[in-house]
């Protein structure tokens, strides 16, 4: 039965039950695109008593309306574009640089003020498991796949708590990384659409939630 999330928290432990078989396992680590990913990976990795850390990403929305991804950018610098979006909509090259420039800007800033000092978690050898809040284009999660296969990872598996059903289907035909989403809604409206809270997560509940994180990772080690 398809329902709509209270708010991200919901929304997380709701996946959390979906990836129960990634619990416990010490090749297991769970990736958040910050900002609305966090507060569900947070549920995510708590359940499956897996570390936690964020892995930045930025969408290239079309100037004029911000909301449509004509692609996006990913930690180190990778650029993904929508071609045949680009085309369509008749958007020029010199847009695409200010655009890309402009978030490419914002996501050095959150990496840094996210993480602060502590390293990046090293996805060598491991299994990724890349948390949002909802996937409707695919564009920011398929960047985020790109860029993290080149840091040589085991296994990736996406995963949000609701999603488009087409685009869940993408991720498996292309063989790109394995979907897990709670709900897979038609039509599907817009991430949005599926909260009930969908308030934007701010910067100072990402580093809390980080933090939290990293503390019970500490104590578990210890």
């Amino acid at each position: 039965m398809l329902t709509r999330f209270q708010n991200r928290t919901e929304a997380g432990r709701a996946l959390a039950r979906k990836l129960m078989n990634y619990s416990d396992r010490p090749d297991v680590l769970v990736l958040a695109l910050p900002r609305g990913g966090v507060p569900v990976a947070y549920e995510v990795a708590k359940a499956l008593n897996a570390p936690l850390d964020i892995f930045v990403v930025r969408k290239l929305g079309v100037p004029g309306n911000e909301e449509l991804a004509m692609g996006a950018v990913a930690s180190g610098g990778l650029r993904v574009l929508n071609e045949g979006l680009i085309r369509n909509v008749g958007i020029s090259e010199a847009a695409i640089e200010l655009v890309t420039a402009r978030e490419l800007r914002e996501l050095e800033r959150r990496e840094r003020f996210y993480r602060g000092r502590r390293p990046a978690l090293d996805v060598r050898g491991r299994t990724v498991i890349l948390v949002d809040d909802g996937l409707a284009t695919g564009a920011t999660m398929q960047a985020a796949v790109k860029a993290l296969r080149l840091q040589k990872p085991a296994e990736i598996i996406v995963s949000a708590p609701v999603a488009a059903r087409r685009t869940c289907e993408e991720f498996r035909r292309r063989g790109s990384a394995l979907c897990v989403c709670a709900q897979t809604p038609e039509p599907f409206d817009g991430v949005g659409q599926w909260y009930r809270d969908f308030s934007q997560t701010t910067d100072e509940e990402v580093i809390e939630l980080l933090r939290r994180a990293n503390d019970k990772q500490a104590l578990n080690v210890a």
